[in-house]
């Protein structure tokens, strides 16, 4: 729960979100850049480099990882189901708790988001029901069409389940602080929440409440295992982002906070609007779910500094996630303070590559910016 305090609180105070003692509440959002090794999809030297320049944020969240074989969408991106994965991951939570940092890690199954060239023995993705994603995956060596997932049978449901578990105590074991369930843009997750994508007839499937039963099953899975003041959950209520929709996100998203409140969890991270893009997607009053989640509200998509601080301040959130400037300015938090100029990041190396806009942004200090 987030700590309260009877004074208007700034962006730049301390924080304690579930076991977490946090320094501020400027987080870096979880971010995919495919820099994983290409052997064995476990983190690499480079990796701890990456995340230890941002260890002034409030709290780092690992870019998505994939908690199986079967849970992988995208060509390069790490997992923390394997030995070699878990020991990678380690070296990236020392070199981030050197530095006085906080990190959890983002537990991903992508669904139907996939392709058999990325799955194991090229058998078919995996969702709520046989209902293809409209867009490409990159594979490895170029974008192809996703294909019509297999439907997931309900005897299936409680092994992934359990894998998300033990991705969760791999995650525990590798020495974060935490972890935060990807229930958001379109996932395996958010596709059983949303009747876009879910259209069964089981206990899994048409009403709200059946609807929300596999993802809560996972949250309550995972908090027995590890403890409720490590785990957070990412929602996206509203956005396009993986060719899914809902006929009613008040309602559905209404019950699931209202669920997801009665399991204890340290955080809900909300991307308010569309994924990427703009915030004003109609549907969801984003205070309404804050007021019904007890822990702490993590707003993220489209702020800047003015709307950071006023968030903050008001009280409408508690702390604020920042994705893609946090790739251009490892320094965030020091340049949000002193509110000096942001570097802008290129977006032609934000998937895959080496060092090349990924560990070579400069801070204040090295630009010689500050004197």
């Amino acid at each position: 729960m987030a700590q309260s305090n009877p004074k208007t609180v700034s962006l730049f105070d301390p924080i304690t979100i579930g076991a977490m003692k946090l320094p501020n509440r400027i987080f870096m959002a979880p971010l995919t850049r495919n820099r994983a090794n290409h052997a064995d999809d476990a983190p690499r030297p480079i990796n701890a480099e990456y995340y230890a320049q941002r260890a002034g944020a409030g709290l780092l969240i690992s870019e998505a990882t994939q908690i199986t074989p079967q849970g992988k969408g995208y060509a390069f991106t790490p997992g923390i189901y394997s030995g070699a994965q878990i020991a990678g991951w380690k070296a990236v939570t020392d070199a981030v708790h050197a530095k006085g940092g906080h990190i959890v890690m983002q537990l991903w199954h992508v669904g139907r988001i996939s392709h058999p060239r990325l799955q194991p023995g090229g058998a078919l993705p995996v969702g709520p029901s046989a209902i293809a994603f409209k867009s490409q995956v990159f594979d490895g060596e170029g974008f192809v069409d996703c294909v019509t997932p297999r439907a997931l049978d309900a005897s299936e449901l409680p092994g992934i389940v359990s894998d998300y578990v033990r991705a969760a105590q791999n995650a525990i074991a590798a020495g974060f602080d935490g972890v935060e369930i990807h229930s958001a843009n379109g996932y395996l997750l958010d596709e059983f929440l949303r009747d876009g994508a879910n259209q069964r007839t089981d206990a899994y499937g048409g009403s709200i409440e059946n609807r929300v039963r596999f993802p809560l099953e996972v949250v309550r899975a995972v908090v027995d295992a590890v403890g409720r003041d490590r785990v957070g959950i990412r929602i996206s209520p509203v956005t396009p982002f993986g060719d899914i929709g809902d006929s009613t996100p008040a309602l559905t998203f209404g019950y699931y906070v209202d669920e997801l409140a009665k399991t204890g969890i340290a955080f809900l991270h909300v991307i308010e609007g569309s994924t990427g893009g703009p915030r004003d997607v109609p549907g969801i009053d984003y205070a309404d779910l804050r007021a019904r989640f007890p822990g702490a509200y993590i707003g993220n998509n489209g702020y800047d500094r003015a709307l950071a601080l006023e968030s903050v301040a008001s009280g409408r959130v508690d702390a604020v996630a920042f994705g893609r400037l946090y790739i251009a300015n490892p320094d965030h938090v020091e340049r949000l303070r002193d509110d000096t100029q942001l570097t802008e990041p290129d977006g032609t190396t934000f998937y895959g590559g080496d060092e090349k806009g990924y560990t070579d942004y400069p801070t204040l200090e090295t630009s010689g910016a500050r004197a």
